[in-house]
């Protein structure tokens, strides 16, 4: 039994289409993971015996052990950052980050299609947020301009105004900024998860810097992707010194689990004490610490993997097929087939043939822009992609 207000939810949900359920990946062909170099299906990341499974409490208590703040200093360090801090999965890294960072007063804006985690972690904060259209800069700076404005201190009164103390981030646009001002916080990812498009990063950096906001950035689906070395958008575009924080998240093409946030010692040291994901959950056990340790000694290196996932991203993206794709270089491909029955037959039809291809419905993306989401991996062969390619041909007619 449930509250009649709790039923009613999920009966809209079946009249959509779109009720939710869990299922096993127990099909052949895998184009549906977010292990993008194959680093967990193929179990090139192996645990460590003498490493414990349990960390006996969060880490401002009993949680706290020696390999967490090495793999810390190492992870800061292949990212060029001056510092970083472990959560226990990306969506702990962005509600951490971004419930406790945002103050009263302060504005947020963020991408229209962020992921629900920042979305969430925006939420539980009590700045005020606004989403602009997806990597859309003029709507961004239309937003930048009015938060600026609503932010600006008030006209001089003559009064001596005390300067705030210096940190790191961009500079206030005036020369005396006020002891108390709000601040502009811009939030974005660098690979989109539904779309498989990439932010503009530079033009992101550059309104940033025009308007004194502060640049939060998601990295999650770049890492060990994007970059000679996997390394992410920011660092393929030595953009390290233009982000307040930048978050990477282990559960994708890194194979294991959880996540980091990297930025200033300074901002290290206030989510210690202000990030309520941090302070009152369970630490990452050594044994999670060691995988992440590993992967990072893995996945650097995997430039022929990383330049055969090329090969079929431009294979998918150079295929003829009845549906819409979205244009994208990234390993998420995007077909678009309007409307919760339709895609979902589709997939059935490929899932059917063995190929692990998922539904994205609405309300997941907006109405009429449902999709599959196929993912291509390092693993899958040009062969594979000919199938799929082929088998969507065939489902024209479905």
């Amino acid at each position: 039994m449930l509250p009649s207000s709790l039923q009613e939810k999920l009966d809209i949900r079946k009249q959509q289409g779109a009720l939710r359920e869990l299922r096993l990946n127990l099909l052949p062909i895998d184009f549906c993971s977010n292990d993008y170099l194959g680093l967990a299906r193929e179990k090139r990341v192996t645990h460590d015996p003498s490493l414990s499974s349990g960390s006996t409490g969060s880490r401002l208590l009993a949680g706290n052990y020696p390999l967490l703040g090495i793999l810390e200093g190492e992870l800061a360090e292949f990212h060029r950052a001056e510092a970083g801090l472990l959560y226990n999965s990306g969506y702990d890294a962005n509600v951490g980050l971004l419930s406790s960072v945002p103050q009263k007063g302060d504005v947020v804006l963020y991408d229209a299609l962020a992921h629900a985690s920042i979305r969430d972690g925006i939420r539980l904060s009590f700045a005020q947020a606004f989403s602009f259209r997806h990597n859309d800069m003029e709507d961004l700076e239309k937003k930048l301009r009015a938060a600026a404005h609503e932010t600006a201190p008030p006209a001089d009164t003559g009064k001596p105004v005390s300067i705030a103390a210096a940190g790191p981030g961009p500079a206030a646009p005036e020369t005396t900024p006020p002891a108390q001002r709000s601040n502009i916080f811009v939030v974005t990812e660098t690979l989109f998860s539904m779309d498989g498009d990439f932010c503009p990063l530079e033009n992101v950096i550059r309104l940033c810097r025009q308007y004194g906001a502060w640049l939060i950035v998601d990295e999650a689906h770049a890492t060990g992707v994007v970059g000679e070395r996997g390394e992410g958008l920011v660092q393929q575009e030595g953009a390290e010194a233009d982000c307040f924080a930048r978050v990477h998240t282990f559960g994708k093409a890194v194979g294991c689990h959880g996540a980091v946030v990297l930025g200033s010692a300074l901002l290290r040291q206030y989510l210690i004490n202000f990030s309520r994901a941090l302070i009152y959950t369970t630490a990452l056990p050594p044994a999670s610490a060691g995988l992440i340790r590993r992967a990072y000694g893995i996945f650097p290196g995997m430039n022929a993997e990383r330049k055969h996932l090329e090969t079929l991203i431009s294979q998918f993206q150079s295929s003829d097929i009845p549906f819409a794709k979205l244009p994208g270089t990234s390993p998420i491909q995007a077909v678009l087939i309007p409307g919760n029955e339709r895609v979902r037959k589709v997939a059935a039809f490929l899932q059917e043939a063995g190929l692990d291809v998922r539904p994205i419905l609405y309300p997941t993306v907006p109405r009429d822009t449902e999709r599959l989401r196929v993912v291509l991996h390092s693993f899958n062969t040009t062969g594979e992609v000919k199938q799929l390619v082929h088998l969507l041909n065939k489902a024209e007619s479905l």
